[in-house]
């Protein structure tokens, strides 16, 4: 009878042991993952911080002096045909420059992003493709609206995973959803490319890490369904507060 309490307290203790053993391996775990969240919150805040400053400066300085450069060009007086066909050359390539350098702004932080939001930008961004690629892209979403810097984190998971779809997919259709339940959203898309190895490519593919990112930021899971020759389906559970 001795024995057995000695062996049942030492069977307690093991239990015991083993119990702490597996709170601390969790413990550590959820601290590793809090760490590696903040890490990665803070680089991306990092990131859009300085898109927004150099938008600001292509909008606000370079934009308006080469428009300068652009009026006093076109004031000068030739004095022959080749200096005039010059001065006509270099305003044409002063206006493709502005024009670019919109473009670069536009793509680091969409002004409709700031002032109207998610779906809006989303639209416009959207439609600025159809005149350059052949994809089809279909955009379906009712209305919502999150914090401002939760919909900066949607409107770039949207756009990588268009812009993965226009590099890889060799897709003609890509269908965005976004369906809108009591206490949050589902973005769904799908396209109809080649699809590929998911195991072989998250080893080596920082755009789905960049995807993954964004999406824990936004408090949702990202999952990847795909197959060789058969599309790539994402799909993101979004609270619509945290």
């Amino acid at each position: 009878m001795k024995d057995f309490e000695v062996i049942k307290t030492a069977a307690i203790m093991v239990a015991i042991n083993i119990a702490f053993f597996i709170y601390s391996i969790v413990r550590q775990r959820r601290r590793i993952w809090r760490w590696q969240r903040a890490r990665i919150s803070a680089a991306i805040s990092t990131l859009e911080s300085e898109r927004k400053r150099i938008a600001g400066d292509l909008h606000d300085e370079l934009g308006p002096m080469l428009s300068a450069i652009k009026l006093q060009i076109n004031h000068l007086e030739p004095v022959n045909g080749a200096e005039a066909a010059i001065l006509k050359k270099s305003s044409s390539q002063i206006d493709d420059i502005i024009t670019r350098f919109r473009e670069i702004s536009y793509n680091l932080l969409p002004n409709t992003l700031v002032r109207k939001g998610f779906i809006t930008a989303t639209h416009e961004f959207i439609s600025k493709l159809k005149n350059l690629h052949a994809l089809q892209i279909v955009f379906n979403s009712p209305d919502f609206s999150l914090a401002p810097e939760r919909e900066v984190n949607l409107y770039r998971v949207v756009q990588e995973i268009i812009q993965n779809t226009l590099k890889h997919a060799q897709a003609t259709k890509l269908v965005i959803q976004i369906t809108r339940k009591k206490k949050y959203i589902l973005l769904q898309t799908r396209d109809n490319g080649i699809g590929f190895n998911y195991s072989a490519q998250k080893q080596q593919g920082m755009g789905l890490f960049s995807l993954q990112s964004r999406a824990e930021l936004l408090g949702g899971e990202l999952l990847i369904h795909t197959k060789p020759g058969e599309g790539v389906k994402f799909e993101i559970e979004i609270p619509l507060t945290l």
